[in-house]
């Protein structure tokens, strides 16, 4: 009986060694509905993608693609609100633990907006406030290049490296990411423009890596039961368009990306927060300044431009800065009304037909700066 017992449990070693093996996971969305949500991780081999999912530990439905890859993405149905999803992902004989997310809620919704993530600070603050939803509003990364080797345009590495710094957080909360130059840079950057491009204006390993909706360098998405939509736009290093130091796609009023922003402003939800990676000041004055007319018919815009924390106020529409790494160069707004050499994020809370609270937080959990946004009553 004891020789039965070793072998058994020596026959079960095998499975105990590949259970929990995958651990690079992050959770995103990829299509404007709140109701669906992609699991994406990676494995050293490639192979196929298994996702199950349930309110409990039994996981009472699975979706699958066969296709062999080592980067997984797979979109599954989230039917319940106010719920807490159990998960597990596999890839051939290998697994992961159980995780769990929770579901959009009925009552309030908490989204918190980061930049400038090229270091790892403590978030801890953000954790506190146990938000349904983490945006950027760029440079989510330090670099490309040098983690991948100089003109690698597909290479992932710094941002799994990102995942593996903060496990629990990625595989447990929906993950949005606008674009900044770093996200893209291939090449160093030097002291004048080289005869090659520095960066990756299509962003390839960047939407590799993520799944998001629409062209992903630019994507909106939709919070309909808050009357809510985020717009990430592609504005970065706009003094160096047309030259080999270019990151961004085309803004003037004749490019894609602003006839596609101005007819997601024709008729905007109640609140609309749009992000990007430029200097405010610089942004609302492209197009002739279309681009600041278009911008008031939302709520806000939140930039990563500048390792500082701001307020600005213009013709009475709030322009914020905000940056996890808070104490560089300031460059104010000439329409500052608050400026902040702090370590920061943004906290977005909203109640169902009610307001939306826009606060400026340290990463020591301290409130900086604190607005509350009516719902407009009817079309701006």
């Amino acid at each position: 009986m004891r020789l039965t017992l070793t072998l058994s449990l020596f026959a079960l070693l095998p499975q105990l060694a590949v259970a929990g093996d995958i651990t690079r996971i992050w959770l995103t969305h990829k299509t404007n509905d709140p109701g669906r949500i992609v699991v994406n991780w990676m494995t050293d081999e490639p192979g196929n993608s298994i996702v199950r999912f349930g309110l409990t530990k039994e996981y009472e439905q699975e979706v699958r693609d066969d296709e062999n890859t080592t980067l997984h993405h797979v979109e599954i149905p989230v039917k319940h609100r106010d719920a807490v999803y159990h998960y597990s992902v596999r890839t051939g004989d290998h697994r992961s633990a159980d995780a769990t997310f929770k579901t959009y809620p009925t009552d309030a919704l908490r989204v918190a907006v980061v930049a400038d993530w090229q270091g790892k600070p403590d978030l801890s603050a953000i954790v506190k406030d146990d938000v349904h939803l983490l945006l950027t509003a760029g440079d989510n990364i330090a670099r490309l290049w040098d983690k991948c080797g100089q003109g690698n345009k597909d290479c992932v590495k710094p941002y799994s490296e990102l995942i593996d710094a903060y496990p629990q957080l990625f595989r447990s909360t929906p993950f949005m990411p606008a674009l900044g130059n770093h996200d893209r840079e291939i090449r160093p950057r030097g002291d004048r423009p080289p005869d090659d491009p520095v960066y990756d204006v299509e962003a390839t390993a960047f939407r590799r890596f993520f799944e998001l909706p629409g062209d992903e360098w630019k994507w909106h998405f939709e919070v309909p039961e808050f009357d809510l939509r985020f717009v990430a736009l592609d504005f970065n290093h706009i003094s160096d368009f047309g030259t080999t130091w270019q990151t961004c796609h085309a803004f003037d009023e004749k490019s894609e990306q602003f006839k596609w922003y101005k007819k997601l402003m024709v008729q905007p939800p109640g609140f609309v927060v749009t992000l990007y990676n430029e200097r405010n000041a610089s942004v609302r004055n492209q197009a002739q300044k279309q681009w600041h007319d278009l911008f008031r018919k939302g709520t806000c815009c939140i930039t990563g431009f500048g390792y500082f924390a701001e307020r600005a106020d213009v013709d009475g529409f709030p322009y914020y800065n905000t940056a996890l790494s808070g104490k560089g160069t300031r460059y104010p707004d000439p329409h500052s009304r608050f400026l902040a050499g702090e370590d920061s994020y943004i906290l977005l809370t909203l109640k169902r037909g009610g307001p939306m609270t826009v606060e400026i937080k340290s990463l020591k959990d301290a409130v900086l700066d604190r607005r509350e946004f009516e719902r407009p009553a009817g079309p701006k």
